[in-house]
Formats: structure tokens, sequence, C-alpha cells
């Protein structure tokens, strides 16, 4: 939303009034609270008739500083709230001090000064030890307005017709990146755009996001929390060229900036905020088939599937059902269409007897529709959202007069989680979370009176996720819950994992995907997926087998499409040469099983840390790199691996190697950076490059499926590793076992913790001739 029209004009409609003055400073139990008239005050009448705003900045947290401007505090202050510190707060004293150069708050390694001249507004925020300046909020920076505009103080006494807005306009430095703000499928680097943080189901080839996350990470060390699950606008570089403008309607606005320096630091403080990743389970990183949405998938058809893929030498580790294992008309009511499950509990124990598939996935949505079982239950006993009328809220989007369960009701949560009850006791063992974003604002009541609908249109993911993760948690479970979710806000990366939503069968969907997952990791999120092929269309194989090679070096892989399926032999007539998709999908998913000691270690690491697995940002490993926060094409797979996914069909690839020694995964050949590359690759390979110093844990070929022993018969590759290397060896269940480090002379320690026949070199792994083939350096 933009309050002027250019430097020298107020937009229309709007009246606007800036915090001119510090006028006071008053030291307070968390902190400092400036009193800032909208006018220099210059002698005693100055200080009538005017508005005054209130700047509370406190220190709860080292390296982290909360930033409040208030207008009108005797506003309700509804809720809901995000949930901070969910892990508990860490203990911590914070220091004011008074000098020269201003008055200081300290908290640990981050400081805000405020300027010690008289009418003067400006407030710098900056390293403890006054090495960095971060950013500052310098004059005409903070301020309120109203909209319509108002003529007369009078006609603020009925505020009924009015809007009042609350807005920040932080500094942003020359060369200075913006990144992150959820998953936006736009430009990498949010410079220069408008961006409303507002959950919307728009697809990925729209500026609407299925995940607001109210959080971007700056290029000069620091990150914004603006702790608000409302409607937020942000003009990044666009109202003001050289400022970030954060506004909310309403009376206040709190943010809190955190300090790095390094974008992993401000990650990990981010993640105390706001709370960390949960683990998932080692057999979720597999492959995952989906029936897809409206195609039909009765019994004989799923196993045609999956018998399919293990004749293709393709492993599957989890099989969902979309939509349609409910009739339709009914969704979600929780029973499976008796006419394709006459028996849904011994089918899906068949399934899994077989050893086709380890685990079962089904498709849940919060919305009740009225034709099915389960509507008249919730409507009769409260469960579901109501119009201010005492009406149940209904409409005909997506489901017939569906109405939305409401989760501040706590009977309503019980009720709900008797529900999954019930499948897991048929033997689902993880639930796609779909839609929950439509939630509406207008004409409705929640049974929790304490809330404002707006709050709640975003937060509700939270609760969405919440409910059903931890009902999967208790029945499985703490580490062994998986959500495959769509939408979200800060925090909901306690739940995971999420995926990105519904993409074209085109490369520049592909692209598109890419640039949501990375921003967002950026958020805190570990975990992400996509539909791979593309969900809406058919792929050209072409399409689909570059997909396929991106989506495997995921954190989690999904086959899944719209009205067609994504078995590989549907694509392609059945293609039976190498460069065909089934052998190409058989390629990358033995790959993946392959690298899982190396992902399930660095999948505890992105745990503890905050941090994304895959995909990760390049500026997250090379943050004093400048181009590495403007690359969008390509991402890290842990701290060791980089990949660069195929966009073109003549398998012409241009990407970008930072500074060191890179080998090739697929030959052994080295490249050095900091430089651009081009590469031409078949369908079998990308440029997957490891980084120096590396010790790389894989299971041997042939591996089948994700879960295995991760320290018997592997496989140790050394790359360019001196002294001091390190690699970190864990169960299949997640239990840390032990390290494996490079000591002097070349000599592993460590080794008495693996088993079987393993193999080392420090050559790289071994070199298949098609690989040598299928890459030309351009």
């Amino acid at each position: 939303m933009k309050f002027r029209d250019g430097m020298w004009l107020v937009a229309e409609g709007m009246r606007v009034e800036y915090a001119e003055d510090v006028h006071s400073i008053t030291q307070t139990e968390k902190g400092l609270s400036l009193l800032c008239p909208t006018r220099k005050v210059m002698r005693r009448g100055d200080t009538l008739n005017l508005s005054t705003l209130t700047i509370d900045i406190e220190a709860p947290s080292d390296g982290i500083l909360s930033v409040e401007t208030t207008h009108w505090a005797g506003a309700v202050n509804k809720g809901p709230h995000f949930d901070l510190f969910p892990d508990g707060r860490p203990e911590f004293k914070h220091t004011v001090l008074q000098s020269g150069n201003g008055t200081t708050l300290s908290s640990g390694s981050l400081a805000a000064t405020i300027h010690p001249d008289e009418h003067t507004f400006d407030i710098r925020f900056h390293s403890s030890d006054g090495s960095r300046h971060l950013t500052s909020l310098l004059g005409r920076s903070v301020g309120l307005a109203y909209n319509p505009a108002t003529s007369n103080p009078m006609q603020t006494g009925d505020m009924r017709d009015f809007k009042h807005y609350i807005f920040t306009q932080t500094s942003l430095g020359v060369g200075e990146s913006v990144h992150g703000l959820g998953e936006r499928f736009g430009a990498f680097n949010k410079v220069g755009q408008s961006i409303s943080l507002w959950n919307a189901d728009g697809g990925t080839s729209s500026d609407q996001a299925y995940k607001n996350v109210s959080f971007w990470l700056s290029s000069k060390g620091y990150g914004v929390f603006i702790d608000t699950p409302g409607k937020v606008e942000l003009e990044i570089g666009s109202e003001r060229c050289s400022r970030v403008q954060t506004s909310v309607e309403g009376q206040r606005l709190k943010w809190y900036i955190i300090y790095g320096p390094t974008p992993k630091e401000v990650l990990y403080r981010y993640s105390i905020l706001t709370g960390k990743p949960s683990k998932v389970p080692s057999w979720s990183y597999g492959l995952w088939l989906s029936t897809s949405f409206t195609t039909n998938y009765d019994e004989a058809t799923v196993n045609s599937f999956l018998e399919g893929m293990r004749k293709r030498d393709v492993q599957v580790d989890v099989f969902h059902y979309d939509c349609f294992w409910m009739k339709a008309f009914t969704w979600t009511d929780f029973v499976f269409d008796s006419e394709r499950f006459p028996d849904p509990k011994a089918q899906i124990a068949r399934l899994k007897s077989s050893g086709l598939v380890k685990k079962v996935c089904v498709w849940i949505n919060p919305y009740i529709a009225q034709h099915g079982a389960a509507f008249k239950e919730a409507a009769e006993n409260g469960y579901l959202v109501k119009r201010k009328n005492g009406d149940i809220w209904q409409w005909d989007l997506w489901q017939a007069g569906m109405g939305l369960v409401d989760f501040t009701n706590p009977k309503a949560v019980d009720w709900y989680v008797e529900c999954l009850n019930g499948l897991f006791d048929q033997g689902v063992d993880c639930i796609k979370t779909d839609f929950g974003e439509r939630i509406p604002t207008l004409d409705v009541e929640w049974f929790d009176k304490t809330v404002d609908p707006h709050k709640m249109h975003n937060y509700y993911a939270f609760l969405y996720n919440k409910v059903v993760y931890e009902a999967l948690q208790k029945r499985y479970g703490t580490e062994e819950a998986v959500l495959f979710a769509r939408a979200a806000c800060a925090g909901t990366q306690r739940f995971p994992l999420v995926w990105g939503g519904d993409c074209e069968s085109t490369p520049e969907a592909m692209a598109e995907s890419v640039r949501g997952g990375l921003g967002l990791g950026l958020c805190g999120y570990a975990f992400w997926s996509n539909d791979i092929g593309g969900f809406e269309g058919s792929p050209a194989p072409w399409i689909y087998k570059r997909w396929v090679a991106f989506g495997l070096l995921c954190s989690h892989s999904r086959l899944h499409g719209s009205s067609s399926y994504r078995v590989p032999w549907t694509i392609d007539g059945d293609d039976a040469s190498k460069e065909g998709c089934s052998s190409t999908l058989a390629t990358w998913t033995a790959l993946k099983n392959r690298l899982m000691p190396y992902l399930f270690a660095q999948a505890a690491e992105a745990v503890e840390r905050g941090l994304p697995l895959s995909l990760r940002a390049m500026c997250l490993e090379f943050p004093e790199d400048p181009t590495s926060w403007y690359l969008d094409r390509q991402f890290m797979i842990g701290n060791s691996l980089l990949a660069a996914p195929v966009f073109d069909e003549s398998g012409v690839v241009e990407f970008y190697l930072p500074k060191g020694t890179w080998t090739s995964f697929f030959t052994n050949q080295t490249r050095d950076g900091p430089g651009w590359f081009r590469e031409k690759h078949d369908f079998g390979t990308l440029p997957l490059y490891v980084r120096e110093n590396t010790i790389l844990v894989l299971g041997t070929r042939g591996v089948r499926g994700a879960v295995y022993d991760y320290v018997e018969d592997v496989d140790i590759r050394l790359y360019h590793a001196n002294e001091g290397a390190q690699a970190v060896l864990i169960d299949s269940d997640g239990k840390t076992l032990g390290l494996l480090k490079l000591g002097a002379g070349g000599v592993l320690a460590g080794k008495e913790l693996l088993k079987g026949s393993w193999t080392m070199s420090d050559s790289g792994d071994n070199v298949q001739e098609s690989h040598l083939q299928g890459i030309e350096w351009l």
C-alpha cells in the first residue's frame, strides 16, 4: 500500500502524519519507550491538538530487538497472536547506555541508538560493537494514516467510516537485497516489489501465495519478523526506493529485527523466536506416488501403478490417495468411497504387506461439505464457523454448501482429531492437509470471541496444521509425524512438511517452483516438495524427466498431477530406452536413496539450526559472495552439494560456482570458482557438484528405498578433504552415532562405527561411462 504519490504529494484519499520528533525517552523494564509527536515541539502550545506515536524498543533475546509503534493504546489488541518462543525464552539481560552518541539499547550482539540531538528523529540499528550498521528509522519513516482523508479532527470521534494505518520505513542500503516473505513465485530478490501478506489459492504463476510468512532476510546480515498474522502490506523499495515500508491496518505495528551477522545465524535466532522445524522420519524422504487428482484409482489401478514401478526398478516408499478416496460432494467427511474401497483397512493392509510401499497417505481439507456424513454432526454441535446472525457460514466454492471447521473451539478440535483417528485405525500413516487459504473475514464469528477474523485468515493455516500434526504425533510418535501441507504462515515450519501447490507442466512453472522453495527456505522451513512434472496439464516427456531430476533432489519428492497420471510410462508411451521416462525416474530415485546417509544427517542439523535442507539458497552458504544473493535457478542440498536444474529442452544449463574447487558428482572432473559455467546434459545427469573439504557418505549402489542401515556397506567419498573434515553418522531412526573425521596423514577416525563391506575413496565416486558420455562442457 502506497501512502504517497511520489516524493512530494500525499496519495489521493490519504491523510498521513509522521513522527517528527523524539520528545522523550523513558527507560522501561524491557527497554526504551519513545514519545514521538507528529510535529516538532518548539514551545508548550505545540503539544496540543496533535497526534503522537509511541515507539517501544525492547530486548527479548540476544541479537533480537522488538520495535512496536502505537497510536491509540486503548485499541483492543485481539488475537490470535503468534506463538513466540515456543521452546522457552533464553535467559538474557539487556543494557542501556547514554553517551554523546545518544541513548543505546543493547540486546547482546544487536543495538539500537536514538540520536541525541533535539528535534531529530533518527534511530539506528547496528551491531553492539559498532562494526556494522544494519538499517535505520530516519525522518518521516514512522507514521499513521487515515483513509479517506480527514479534514477535521472531530471526524475521528467516529471511526466507523475511516480506515487507520500504522507504517514504518526502514532504510534500504545501496546494493542491499531482500528475500523471503514466504513461498513467493516471482523474483527472488524482492526489492522493487509491492507485496501483500494474505494467504490465497492462486497457483504458482501469480503474485499470490499459499504460504505468506511475515519474515524477510536482508543481504546485510539481519532479518525482520513482523509480529502480526493479519494482512501486512510491504513496499520494498517501491514507494521510497531507499526504504522498506511495512504497513498494517490498525493502531499498532510490531516487528523484530534479528541480527546474524551471517544469514544462518539470523535463521537460527528466528527459529528460537518462532519455533524450530520438527524432525521427519527417514521413510518420508523416499519417493511418493499419488493417484493424481481427478483420475480413477480403484485397487486394481493402484496395484498396477505400483507393480509397474517395481517392474521398472523404481522403489515407491509412500502411496498417496488424493481427494476422490471420498465420494464426490462429501469432502471432507473422512469416509472412504465404498464403491472403490469396500474394505479400506484390508486394502491398505494388502498394499503394505505386498512390499510395494511402506506407508499410505490420504488427502483432507478443513472444509466440511453439506452432503457429507460429517456435516450434520459438526453443525449441530457448533464445530463450524458461524455467521454473525447465528447461521453456519457456508458457500458453494469448492464443495457445495461447505462449512469451515472452527479450530478455536476445543470441542471441534477433539471431534476433528477423532475423525483422524478413524483414518489411522484403517492404516493411514500421514496426511496431506490441503487448502486452508480461503478463510472468510466478513460476517463471521468464531467460537473464541477474542479473535479478530482478519487475523484468523492467515493464522488458520497454523491451527489447522497443528491439530493434524499433533494427532499424528500422538498416534505414531513425536518424530514419526508427517504432513503434506499447502497453506502456512509464520510458525507453521514446526509442523512439516509443505509442498509448493498447483504449478503448470512447463519449464517456466518449474522455475517458479524453484523460486518459491528458495524463498520459503529462507523463512526457516527445513522441508519442502513440489508436484513433479507439474500439476496442471500433461507434461511433455522432456519436462517430466527434467522435473524428475529436480524433484528427487528436493528434501521430499512426490509425483502428482491433476487430470493425468504421473507414472512414467503414461508420459512417453512406455519408452524402455535409457533416455525414457521410466529409466530416468529409476536413476534419480536410486540416487536419492543412495544419498540418504548424507541427507538424513544434514536434516538433523537443519532442524537444530532452523535451516532449509533442500532447497537451500546459495546465499546461506556463501553470504560474502554478492552473486549468491541473486541465484534463483540453483540451490544447495545441505552444505556440501550444489544442484542446478535443467530448464531448456536442449539440455543446456548455465550455473554459478562460488570460490573453491568443485567436483562433479557424476564425472569427478573439477572446476574452480568463482565463475559461471555452461554444460549440456542428458536426462540422467545435471550439474551436481560437491564442495571441497567434503566427506560424503553414500549408500551402496542398488539400495532399495530410503530406509536402510546408513553405516553398513556404505561408500565413503572424500572430495579435496583436508585434515579436520568430518561427516556425521546417523542411523535411519535419527540417532546420531558419531563422526567420521579426517586426521593427519589422511587417517580417517571413526571407522569403527561402520559395518559390513564399506569402501573409501579420495578421488570421488565410481564413474559410469554413460555419465562421461552424457555431459558436455560448453
